[in-house]
């Protein structure tokens, strides 16, 4: 989707004008205040299209209800702008154009709402989705071309992790990591993993015929405020291993590398977005696949700080390559870490797929977090970390085990992951497993991947501009 930032929308020939309509007020368009039936008041999501007939350059003007003006917020702007892009969609319009008028900021939401509803991913489609190719927008600051070039990167987040894992491989995405301008990039092979003693993560990738990469990517300004890392649980696909997972709770494990394509969606418009951090985007991609040289369960595994930890299943993989990049991010002295992963189904059924799990070493770093999401438009919630948690992974024969009880299993994994990160860094654990693909449309995203994180971690980044 294109986007064009011009002086006045609403002198553009194009396929439809948007105009915002306040509950029981007039609109900034003739044509809709004369012909919209009383029916139409402007309550939030509601929709009126006319037909101009030549009295606009427009084909078309479609007023779409705001609510009460003195109760708009970003969660309304969001509401009414996917209500005016469905009908947009519906109506097979190509090319539209925003003459949004309110008194709060209003073109960041409008983008990035616009680009959620109208993404598909069609790919592998012979007939193609009907897309709008072209939205105007108007009355905005000039800084909404950073927005504009972010929406590209959301794109990219969504595709990856909805692409079949055949596509989706280790080796695919650290080729797609080496394209990105503006960063340096290195991919490391399974020797030198194993020379950087990233066992447990070697552990996971052997059952595979797919060999694992590890990507490090590298993002230097001028003279950075801080050093963060951010890293992407990047596995390209989840068979359980050994532990095999039932059929039907394989048929989504394509997406179980959904924060890896989060942090390349990222990486790929940073350049663009510039903010002034240095930022080390970290993914340990890998398959988890059953084979005769699959790791089994008993095995122990020795990670990149030393301590050794006894496989109780094979199918909590995540946190074992997790564990050896929270080690290699501390190595890097950052001053903070986030990670994101689809890591627990403990967290689906505490959460939903509406809530994220966040949790972390730092109670104001995850207030923080959890303050940029709102204002993203995603919703975090934190969970707790006590000692309990870890005691349940107590091992007789290593340091710990890689599962516990199977009570409060979100939270024994963020206990679990605690014991790679340096106390001195900062760190921030985010469970996406939940909300990072749908298995039917909702607040304007389609099913599948949602690239929920990126806009909490773009608009993170961005608050060190």
């Amino acid at each position: 989707m294109d986007i064009r930032i011009v002086e006045n929308s609403a002198q553009l020939d194009c396929d439809v004008l948007i105009v915002n309509k306040f509950q029981d007020e007039l609109t900034s368009n003739d044509l809709i205040n004369r012909y919209a039936p009383d029916s139409f008041t402007g309550k939030v999501g509601e929709v009126f299209t006319i037909h101009t007939r030549k009295e606009l350059p427009s084909k078309y003007v479609m007023a779409v209800g705001f609510g009460i003006e003195n109760n708009i917020d970003r969660d309304v702007i969001c509401k009414a702008i996917t209500a005016a892009v469905k009908k947009c969609l519906d109506m097979k319009f190509k090319t539209i154009a925003f003459d949004i008028r309110t008194n709060v900021t209003f073109g960041i939401p409008t983008i990035l709402t616009s680009s959620i509803v109208n993404y598909s991913f069609d790919k592998y489609k012979t007939k193609k989705n009907h897309k709008i190719s072209t939205v105007y927008i108007s009355n905005v600051s000039s800084d909404i071309n950073v927005v504009a070039s972010a929406v590209e990167g959301l794109e990219l987040a969504r595709d990856l992790a909805n692409e079949p894992a055949e596509y989706a491989t280790p080796e695919r995405l650290a080729k797609i990591a080496q394209s990105f301008e503006g960063i340096e990039t290195d991919i490391y092979n399974e020797k030198e993993i194993a020379q950087m003693g990233m066992n447990a993560y070697l552990a996971v990738a052997k059952g595979s015929d797919n060999p694992p990469r590890f990507i490090h990517m590298k993002y230097v300004p001028e003279n950075p405020e801080k050093k963060i890392a951010l890293i992407g649980k990047g596995l390209c696909f989840d068979s359980g291993g050994l532990d095999l997972k039932p059929a039907s709770s394989m048929l989504t494990m394509r997406n179980d590398m959904a924060g890896a394509a989060c942090v390349l969606g990222l990486m790929s418009v940073i350049d663009k977005i510039r903010p002034n951090v240095e930022v080390h985007a970290l993914i340990a991609a890998c398959e988890n696949m059953p084979s005769g040289k699959s790791y089994k369960p008993g095995d122990i595994v020795t990670a990149r700080n030393g301590k050794t930890i006894e496989v109780d299943n094979t199918d909590a993989e995540g946190r074992l390559t997790l564990a050896d990049v929270l080690c290699y991010a501390c190595d890097l002295e950052v001053d903070e870490v986030i990670d994101i992963a689809t890591l627990t189904g403990a967290c689906v059924v505490a959460l939903g797929d509406t809530v994220s799990g966040i949790m972390g070493n730092n109670s104001s770093f995850v207030d923080a977090i959890i303050k940029t999401a709102t204002y993203s438009g995603e919703k975090f919630w934190e969970l707790p970390m006590f000692q309990d948690y870890r005691d349940n992974m107590n091992s007789d024969v290593a340091d710990m085990k890689n599962t516990g009880s199977r009570f409060g299993g979100a939270s024994a994994a963020g206990m679990f992951l605690k014991e790679f990160v340096t106390d001195s860094v900062k760190w921030a654990h985010i469970d996406i497993a939940g909300t990072a693909f749908l298995d039917k449309p909702r607040n304007g995203y389609c099913k599948g991947a949602t690239g929920v994180g990126y806009l909490t971690l773009l608009n993170y980044l961005l608050l060190h501009k």
